[in-house]
């Protein structure tokens, strides 16, 4: 390639290469001002998120800048100059990032595997890796909810016993709002990037194993409006140990669905969102989430190891949404 035409190629293929690098960790979770408790939390889960989003720009990248190579090559081969060549090259960058796009994950595992055997062991390993990320994604979220939580709830404390004003309480309690709000944010950014990825393995795990995915969400269902049994701490995540964010009463109205293990995710009238005993409200957890999926063999294998990766991401969307209902609700009340 003439050194006339390396110069402007290179510019388009760097370009697209550094399109969705513009984002720093100032950007995404602010400058530590040594007020924030749950700050180490916060890092935590931005450290979780380059996983996501690294793999996902590589391949883009890898394409757009073949895509931009070749839209210049093209041009310069017809006899177009300057200008044209710049414009050959963007085209081609976008027709490689479009390959690079949807579908390209499973099209590069079935030109590296040899049979039906192989795709399937690849793509197996590759959800076992994005399934243990997943795993530090949600416990890094956890940990920093639960560090919001307890300190919302530690300033209603103070306050209730004397110990703080309560102009001083409100005033904190918005602070911890504020900072909640970037979280859930951030937490939006992450899970982006993870139904991006997402994308890619269900293309994968319905041409593998058809019907995986519905399989799955059939099995959580739509919320439902039901009548309470009895009363109930509702927790900002399905475990008896998270912190405490309302309480259902006994014969409240409420709409319900199935969540993970023995719980169920519940909506108050006042909008409370949050995790109760699902026989409180009448109805059975959704246990495992391989449950009901699967069956002998390899395949039976693959098709548990699906299911866990969709139910993974399905639950780390569905703790953003509580924890976005908190932020901007009754949350960080001084009455909550």
């Amino acid at each position: 390639m003439r050194a006339s035409l390396r110069r402007p190629v290179a510019s388009i293929t760097a370009a697209v290469m550094l399109a969705g690098c513009v984002s720093t960790q100032a950007g995404r979770i602010g400058v530590d001002d040594g007020r924030d408790a749950c700050r180490a939390y916060v890092v935590q889960l931005d450290s979780t998120g380059d996983f996501y989003g690294e793999d996902i720009l590589r391949g883009a990248a890898i394409g757009a800048g073949t895509g931009a190579v070749a839209g210049g090559l093209l041009a310069a081969a017809t006899g177009r100059r300057g200008s044209d060549i710049l414009a050959g090259a963007a085209i081609g960058a976008l027709a490689g990032g479009i390959v690079g796009g949807v579908g390209g994950y499973l099209s590069a595992r079935q030109r590296q595997a040899q049979d039906q055997a192989g795709l399937m062991m690849a793509v197996g390993g590759d959800l076992g890796r994005e399934n243990a990320q997943l795993d530090r994604t949600q416990l890094a979220f956890n940990q920093l909810l639960d560090c919001r939580v307890n300190t919302a709830n530690r300033i209603r404390a103070d306050v209730r016993g004397g110990r703080l004003s309560r102009d001083a309480g409100i005033s904190m309690l918005n602070y911890q709002r504020d900072l909640m709000r970037r979280d859930v944010a951030l937490a939006r950014q992450i899970n982006e990037k993870i139904g991006t990825r997402g994308a890619e393995f269900d293309t994968a795990i319905e041409t593998i194993a058809p019907g995986t995915k519905q399989t799955v969400t059939a099995r959580v269902g739509t919320p439902q409006p039901t009548m309470t049994r009895v009363s109930a701490p509702i927790r900002i995540r399905p475990d008896a140990n998270a912190p405490q964010i309302g309480q259902l009463g006994a014969n409240e109205q409420v709409t319900v669905r199935p969540a993970q293990g023995s719980f169920a995710l519940v909506e108050t009238s006042s909008g409370v969102r949050g995790y109760v005993p699902a026989n409180s409200v009448g109805v059975r957890g959704l246990g495992s989430p391989t449950a009901g999926v699967g069956g002998r063999g390899q395949e039976g294998e693959f098709r548990q190891l699906a299911a866990s990766n969709i139910a993974r991401r399905d639950n780390f969307s569905e703790s953003v949404q509580t924890a976005d209902r908190l932020a901007q609700g009754q949350g960080f009340e001084l009455a909550s």
